[in-house]
């Protein structure tokens, strides 16, 4: 009689293992989703990137910058009378002395008005010898009278004197002596009105006659003042240098003020230097600063610096503290080291690309198998032309990619072939 054998393992029936396989794939996902690595990649061929090591050095903190070559004063030829040019006796670009006539101009309303004033003067000075002899006629009348006033006062008082006597001996009556009295005393105080008018108008003649002496005087000089602005119309080089440019033509017509040309100083020479506003706060009067030229090296010092900023950049005028090079030019341009500031051991990168694309925040850290770039964050300091300083977040020893991240999307590895 058959019997009927039983499984063994009824378990592992089809249903079972199929339930098993899909709950071991879920755990999978389920581990890789809360633990496995979330983190972007992106391949990258070495052959296109930069990469360079993260060195410790001593931080040079300068900014290399284009000097141009200025004259070390430009004095400007401004008209300081206006007419036509008539003639031009220096051409531009030739050198001037001191004095020198550069132009000349002419201007018939400026003659005019000399001859006018001349004029005025002339009947000014009439009037005040005019003055001045009446002034003298009048003292010398006033003194004529003095004497005769003064001569009939002596003759009466000899009358008065002796009709005293006389009337003390009662030889003339009272009404006589009393006549000769009251026409002496009356003289006698017509002369000491006299003597008083004689002084007073003595004092008022200096002072009239100093009055107009002076007001002449004044007249004289601003003659003088006038007929000199002749001479300003021939347009003279205020200082030893280089006639740089000039502007007029013969026969234009030159306005007072208007600017004529340029005389530069060439005794000494500056560098005229333009930097980008992001250094506005360090740059200072006296900052020193050195260039290479014709083997020889020149220093030089921050003698100005210009507040205004123009797109973006500011200026500063630079002078030598060396022997400037000899064969040096106006407009020559040099490549010179700013210095901002002492040096110092530091943590250094390499300038590079990605400096634009990560603000100096953050770089891709290169593995020592050269095989994986991890972004890390950093902080960065100061820079010159060739280095940034580091702050925080790399070590001497360690690689950097330092080209552009423009293509990387900011991945946070990159897998390099």
């Amino acid at each position: 009689m058959d019997r009927v054998i039983e499984k063994k393992h009824k378990w592992l029936n089809k249903r079972t293992i199929w339930f098993t396989i899909g709950g071991v794939l879920i755990l999978l996902v389920a581990y890789n989703i809360f633990f496995g690595d979330k983190s972007s990649k992106l391949n990258v061929e070495k052959e296109k990137i930069t990469i360079e090591s993260i060195i410790e050095s001593e931080f040079k903190d300068y900014i290399a910058q284009i000097g141009t070559v200025e004259p070390i004063k430009t004095i400007y030829l401004d008209a300081i009378e206006g007419g036509r040019v008539e003639e031009i006796l220096i051409d531009e670009g030739n050198m001037v002395k001191k004095g020198d006539v550069i132009l000349r101009l002419s201007n018939t309303n400026l003659i005019l008005e000399i001859s006018n004033n001349e004029a005025s003067v002339s009947r000014s000075i009439n009037e005040f010898e005019n003055t001045k002899i009446n002034l003298e006629l009048n003292t010398i009348n006033r003194k004529q009278t003095l004497i005769e006033t003064e001569r009939q006062l002596k003759m009466q008082e000899r009358q008065y004197e002796y009709n005293k006597e006389m009337f003390k001996e009662e030889h003339i009556s009272k009404e006589v002596y009393d006549q000769s009295y009251e026409q002496y005393n009356a003289t006698k105080q017509q002369y000491k009105l006299l003597k008083e008018a004689l002084k007073n108008d003595s004092l008022y003649r200096e002072v009239q006659l100093k009055a107009m002496d002076n007001q002449i005087k004044n007249m004289q000089e601003n003659l003088k003042i006038i007929q000199g602005r002749m001479e300003n119309l021939k347009v003279k080089a205020p200082v030893n240098g280089e006639l740089a440019n000039l502007n007029p033509e013969i026969g234009e017509v030159i306005n007072y003020g208007q600017r004529i040309g340029t005389v530069n100083i060439l005794d000494n020479y500056k560098l005229r230097v333009e930097i980008d506003e992001h250094y506005i706060a360090r740059v200072r009067r006296g900052l020193p600063g050195s260039f290479d030229f014709a083997g020889s090296n020149y220093t030089l010092k921050i003698e100005k610096v210009y507040p205004e900023v123009n797109n973006g950049r500011f200026a500063v005028d630079m002078v030598f503290t060396s022997e400037k090079p000899s064969q040096i030019r106006i407009g020559q341009t040099f490549r010179l080291k700013l210095e901002l500031g002492e040096s110092k051991q530091a943590v250094l990168i390499p300038r590079g690309g990605f400096y634009q694309s990560t603000g100096g925040q953050w770089v891709y850290v290169v593995d020592e198998d050269n095989n994986i770039a991890v972004k890390r964050s950093i902080s960065i300091g100061r820079q010159n032309p060739r280095y940034y300083e580091v702050l925080e977040g790399l070590e001497p020893g360690e690689k950097v990619i330092v080209s552009s991240y423009d293509n990387f999307n900011e991945v946070d590895q990159l897998i390099l072939k």
